[in-house]
Formats: structure tokens, C-alpha cells, sequence
């Protein structure tokens, strides 16, 4: 393959025209007499041309240099549009990446609290040990580093993060931060380094109250109080606090004794119908319906529900809880017991 084959002295005056010097390399001259340096290569079967800049700024004996360095890279099988394009690429450190990242989703997450959540385990456990690395630096035993402190322990907490770990790294290896394979992830690769979270987890379910003390219970409870007639309708649909809370209006119909929960609003992302018996629907009943508010239980500032905390300082209040002295049963816990 003939190379070199044109002069510095041809170039400031040619025609308009591509002229070849060999190896890929030529010069383009457009009608308005500008100059281009452009290499043609082949990698991989795709034919493609880039751009080394323009004459004079790149000389004759630059623009050959340049292509030389392109040649190199296509025999050992990169393409050098793509490496200059990498190089370009400022890689940031995993604590602005995770930011990129959460921005990126935050929108499509189910709602602000997973938001708090996100945050504050990766400001908590991962940033203190690789946030101020790049991305493109993050092996392996940094992951491990993280995790293997908490994995025994907090295992729920732990998979939590590797989880969150692997997204954001997947998004840096989309960004061509980094490349695709990623020390975070768990199936193949995590899996064959820590024991399975089922093998080493210790479940804790939430106190649950016994079946056979549910009916003293419900006597209790008040049928004026809105916290109250919110915890009763709990227990008698087995729902969960916020199902119960976030009710609206719009859910219930007392005629069919039907109370349809959308699926966005379900941990399983699934519509939950749910037949009413006839205590559920007299609280139902008892309830005014109040104008420009659509919950069923509405809180203390206009168009919200009550709060998340209402139903658990109900029983705190009636002595249950964590230091309770009639039991450490929670909200959530009817669940079990309804189960049960």
C-alpha cells in the first residue's frame, strides 16, 4: 500500500478535488478552496471516515502522524472515532453519578419516601468508601468493601444497596462512563462472592395482635375519632396503612360494597378489589364527605390525608407499640392476624 504520495508544495494550491496520500489519508479541497484532512479505514466490515482537522492548522506531516495513530488503533481492533470520543468524555466521580442517576429516575420511583431512602443509603453506606472515585476506577473489592460489613447483619439493607450499586453503574456504563461490565451486579458475579440474602436473613415480621384478642380491640376503638374509624376499616379489609390512608372517594363503591385500590397505589402493582362487608361499609357511612378533598380520611391541611403516623400514635396512645405495656402490636400487624 503506497503511502506519502503527496507534497507540501501541491497542497496550498490545489484545485478543487479529493486527493489521496495513501493509507486512508486524504485531503478534501471544497469549491471555496477550504481544507480537510479525512482517513478512511475498515473495522469490522463498516467502512468509515474521520476527520483529522483542518489545513493549515494540520499540517501535512501532522495529518500523517494523526493517521498512523488511527492505523494502530484499527489493527489492534478499536475504533478511533470512538476512542477520541471517550476521551472527551469527562468521567465523573460515583457520587456525581449517583446524583445524575437519581435525577434521571426520581420521577418514575413510586413515591418521595423510596426517594429519602435512595439517598440517604448511599449517602450513608457506599459515598464514605468510593464516592470520590470515578466510576471507571470502581472495582470489585470496592463493592465488596461496602457490603461485606453489612451483609450478616443488615442483610436486607445490604442487597438494598448492591441493588441501587448496580443501577447506577449500569447507567455509568450507558453513559460510556465506564465499560459494561459492572462489579455491582449480583447474578454471576456477586452471587459466586457472598452467601444468598434467604441463607443468612432473619425475618422479623411485625407484632401482630392474636385473632382471639381483636374482637376487646375493636370495642376500643373509638367510632368518632377519624384515626380510629381509619384503623378499624385496616383490620376488617387486612390492608396496609397506606392503602388505607391514601383512600379516595373515588374507590368506593358502597352500592356494589366493592372498594377497588388502583394498582398504582399497591406494593404489587396490581388493581386490588375488595369486597366490604357490612361494619367496613358502616364506617363508610359515618364519614363526611368533605368538598375539594378526595380522601376518605382527610388530615389537619386541606386536599392531604392523615398522616403515616396517625394509626401507630393510636396505638402508642392506647399502650401498644414498642414499649407498650398491652403488647408491642403495630398497624401493620393486623395483617398477620387476619392471616392468622
Amino acid at each position: 500500500m503506497a503511502i506519502h504520495k503527496l507534497n507540501s508544495r501541491f497542497i496550498p494550491t490545489a484545485a478543487t478535488g479529493k486527493y489521496e496520500d495513501g493509507g486512508g489519508l486524504r485531503i478534501i479541497v471544497t469549491k471555496t478552496k477550504a481544507k480537510k484532512w479525512v482517513l478512511r479505514y475498515t473495522l469490522n466490515g463498516r467502512r468509515r471516515e474521520m476527520g483529522l482537522g483542518s489545513y493549515p492548522d494540520v499540517g501535512l506531516s501532522a495529518a500523517r502522524v494523526k493517521a498512523a495513530e488511527c492505523r494502530q488503533l484499527v489493527a489492534s481492533g478499536i475504533d478511533p472515532i470512538e476512542a477520541r470520543n471517550a476521551k472527551s468524555i469527562k468521567i465523573p466521580t460515583f457520587t456525581t453519578c449517583a446524583a445524575q442517576h437519581i435525577r434521571a429516575h426520581r420521577k418514575g420511583w413510586k413515591n418521595a419516601k423510596h426517594g429519602r431512602q435512595w439517598v440517604r443509603t448511599i449517602k450513608t453506606y457506599v459515598v464514605p468508601v468510593i464516592g470520590s472515585k470515578t466510576v471507571d476506577t470502581i472495582t470489585t473489592d470496592d463493592i465488596l468493601q461496602i457490603l461485606k460489613p453489612i451483609w450478616n447483619t443488615k442483610t436486607e439493607t445490604a442487597k438494598r444497596i448492591q441493588g441501587r450499586m448496580e443501577n447506577i453503574l449500569d447507567f455509568a456504563a450507558a453513559r460510556k462512563y465506564r465499560d459494561q461490565s459492572n462489579p455491582a451486579r449480583w447474578r454471576g458475579h456477586l452471587d459466586k462472592l457472598l452467601p444468598k440474602p434467604s441463607r443468612v436473613k432473619t425475618v422479623v415480621h411485625h407484632p401482630a395482635m392474636p385473632y382471639t384478642a381483636l374482637p376487646d380491640f375493636m370495642a376500643e376503638l373509638s367510632t368518632e375519632n377519624i384515626s380510629a374509624l381509619a384503623l378499624r376499616l385496616l383490620i376488617l379489609t387486612a390492608t396496609r396503612t397506606s392503602e388505607v390512608l391514601q383512600a379516595e372517594w373515588s374507590e368506593v363503591d358502597l352500592t356494589a360494597a366493592i372498594w377497588t385500590i388502583p394498582a398504582e397505589r399497591t406494593k404489587t402493582k396490581r388493581e386490588h378489589r375488595i369486597p366490604l362487608s357490612d361494619a367496613a361499609i358502616a364506617i363508610f357511612n359515618s364519614i363526611d364527605h368533605i368538598e375539594g378533598n378526595p380522601y376518605v380520611f382527610p388530615g389537619s391541611k386541606q386536599t392531604r390525608p392523615l398522616s403515616n403516623m396517625a394509626l401507630l400514635k393510636l396505638m402508642r396512645d392506647k399502650g401498644y407499640g414498642a414499649n407498650g405495656d398491652k403488647g408491642k402490636y403495630v398497624p401493620h400487624g393486623f395483617r398477620s392476624s387476619f392471616r392468622d
